[in-house]
């Protein structure tokens, strides 16, 4: 019983011995009392927001979830047909604090499972034995370069208006793809009502990404509190709270990355030139000979497009964008990124923030480099950029300038999602999805290449 609910029938009690108030007044006052006892808060063990993620390392997956007490932090799982749970991982919990009025607690919890067999499909749960979340299965991924994987990719989806989201719950549990590419902008916003949108949104992600790996990149909406929600809520590979990474899968070499160092200086100029150096670094691994050989794809994603046709006067849309070609107003002055991926032979690059869909021809320095007229995408000679922003927020989506430059192939203001297949080491496949017209594919093409590196370009 609550202590508050005893200190009033106390106190009512010695007053109706002082008959200092009426027996109406005293059930009056009694009838309040059940609402002191709701006001005990609930206890908070039970795991939820559970998300998977790939640490990059052959035969692992990271597992994160969150509660509101302090519990133990386990995964029971096995092999799909086998015994239930007959394994065991444990791993910790960070203490999350938001930054908002009511500085809400909450405690991130994260196991690495390791182990795990290419392409064989494990049963789960995670927990404690205060509490346990619902069975869940994944896939490991192959760990074979030959692997074709498939992937959902989009950004800017909110917790309001995901119009997007019931279509890839479904097509995730169908078992469609292998891995999701988040491209930036959660929740709208994840700080909201002192981090409880960011709560929501997690939740409603869960049916997705309890299921496959969910894989992701800083966006503008991220940026309350120096992306103090994004870094803690999210478990990418390497060291850098998610903000850049790599990873490999099939024959392609993938890299995430922050356009928003460019934008929030107050968060620390340095930034913009310790990711620029990673790139840097990350890309002459990945262009050596023998790298590049087992994986010659090398695919880009970072939330701010360097190009893009919209009318809305965001950094995209100017000719000297600071992504593509940095900042010169700074000191000392920070270099763009187009020149760095053209240099190392960046394939394809993927980018939202536009809440529309725009597939470019083959672009570098703003001017249009097709493999041939009758086949623009095979043996291209620049990047192919895809900027897939429309799978729904409260923000609705952009209007297009309806004059677009040469390099604008196709637009969309439809909400949908992109997907892609890693097919080969020589094509990969792109396709466009409407939810607006239930699921129907709008655009797609293919990409070919039968040359990769800064030598395609010549």
């Amino acid at each position: 019983m609550s202590p508050l609910f005893i200190f009033v029938f106390v106190f009512i009690r010695r007053q109706l011995n002082g008959r200092m108030v009426s027996v109406k007044t005293a059930s009056v006052l009694l009838s309040f009392a059940p609402l002191l006892v709701l006001s005990v808060p609930p206890i908070w063990t039970q795991p939820e927001q559970v998300h998977l993620s790939y640490p990059g390392v052959l035969g692992s997956m990271v597992l994160t979830w969150t509660t509101f007490n302090k519990t133990d932090s386990k995964v029971e799982y096995g092999l799909q047909g086998g015994r239930l749970f007959e394994t065991s991982a444990e791993g910790d919990a960070t203490v999350f604090v938001d930054s908002g009025e009511e500085k809400r607690k909450m405690f991130i919890h994260r196991v690495t499972l390791t182990g795990l067999k290419p392409a064989a499909t494990y049963v789960y749960h995670c927990g404690s034995d205060e509490g346990w979340s619902d069975i869940f299965s994944f896939t490991a991924l192959n760990s074979s370069s030959s692997f074709s994987p498939r992937f959902a990719l989009y950004g800017d989806l909110g917790n309001e208006n995901p119009q997007s989201l019931a279509r890839l719950q479904k097509e995730t549990q169908l078992g469609m793809y292998d891995v999701i590419l988040h491209i930036g902008d959660f929740a709208y916003d994840m700080h909201e009502d002192n981090a409880r949108i960011g709560d929501e949104f997690m939740r409603q992600i869960q049916s997705i990404a309890a299921y496959v790996p969910y894989m992701t990149c800083p966006g503008n909406h991220e940026s309350t509190y120096n992306f103090s929600n994004y870094r803690n809520r999210f478990s990418m590979p390497g060291q850098t709270e998610s903000l850049w990474y790599s990873w490999d899968l099939g024959s392609a070499h993938i890299i995430s990355f922050s356009t928003e160092v460019y934008f929030y200086l107050e968060y620390g100029m340095d930034l913009i030139f310790k990711q620029y150096n990673w790139l840097k670094q990350d890309l002459e691994e990945a262009n050596k000979p023998e790298n590049r050989a087992e994986r010659p794809w090398i695919i880009t994603m970072g939330h701010r497009p360097m190009y893009c046709s919209d009318d809305d006067q965001d950094d995209c849309t100017k000719f000297d964008s600071w992504v593509r070609v940095g900042r010169n107003d700074i000191k000392p002055a920070a270099p763009g990124l187009e020149d760095l991926f053209y240099h190392y032979g960046v394939d394809v690059e993927l980018w939202a923030h536009e809440h529309t869909y725009e597939r470019l021809w083959p672009v570098y320095g703003d001017k249009v480099y097709n493999g041939s007229k009758e086949q623009p995408y095979v043996n291209p000679k620049a990047p192919v950029h895809i900027i897939t922003g429309s799978a729904g927020c409260r923000e609705r989506t952009d209007r297009f300038n309806p004059n677009p430059k040469e390099w604008s192939a196709f637009r969309s203001t439809d909400y949908g999602y992109s997907r892609m297949q890693v097919v080969n080491t020589t094509h990969i496949y792109l396709e466009q999805v409407s939810d607006d017209q239930y699921g129907k594919v709008i655009d797609s093409i293919w990409v070919v290449k039968e040359k990769h590196g800064f030598s395609a370009w010549l």
